[in-house]
């Protein structure tokens, strides 16, 4: 609506002006219309579009497998779930307990892990993005496997991790 009214606006403005003076307002104009209008540019542009089969053709039905249906988001839940007790106990009970302290990290680790994996299962199809989905997983396998690295030399060579928590809440 605004950019309607705008160019009658314009016109009126124009027309009330000497004509050495509608010549500056047509340049003012067209130099604010042309900082008001962008071009269009994506981003991430979409990925080559690709139809298999036809219209009348039925939705593929991938083939059923308990390891990636409800035992997979169950066993998300459950650890996602412990988390709670596991981070709550050692500082509850007063106690700092290096087995209690394996376990946190190694869920923390197993949390990270599989939420990084959902995220890209969710937004890298194997069918779409072959190499990169590939790519990306092993990333992650790499960083899971550095962090699980670094985890287990600090808690064996230094205080642990709910000990350093311990320090820096009473610092």
């Amino acid at each position: 609506m605004a950019s309607i009214a705008r160019s009658s606006l314009l016109r009126q403005v124009a027309s009330a002006r000497p004509a050495f003076q509608q010549q500056n307002v047509i340049a003012n104009a067209a130099r604010a219309t042309a900082f008001h209008t962008t071009a269009r540019r994506d981003l991430l542009p979409p990925l080559p579009q690709h139809v298999e089969g036809t219209v009348n053709d039925a939705a593929p039905v991938p083939e059923t497998s308990p390891s990636h249906g409800s035992y997979h988001w169950t066993f998300d839940r459950l650890v996602a779930g412990s988390l709670i007790p596991l981070t709550v106990v050692p500082f509850a009970a007063g106690s700092l307990n290096p087995t209690l302290d394996a376990f946190l990290c190694a869920t923390i680790l197993i949390h990270s892990h599989t939420g990084f994996q959902n995220i890209i299962i969710d937004y890298l199809p194997k069918y779409r993005t072959p190499r990169a989905r590939k790519i990306f997983m092993w990333g992650l396998n790499a960083a899971t496997a550095v962090v699980g690295l670094a985890l287990y030399e600090f808690e064996t060579t230094d205080v642990g991790i709910t000990e350093t928590i311990k320090r820096v809440w009473t610092a």
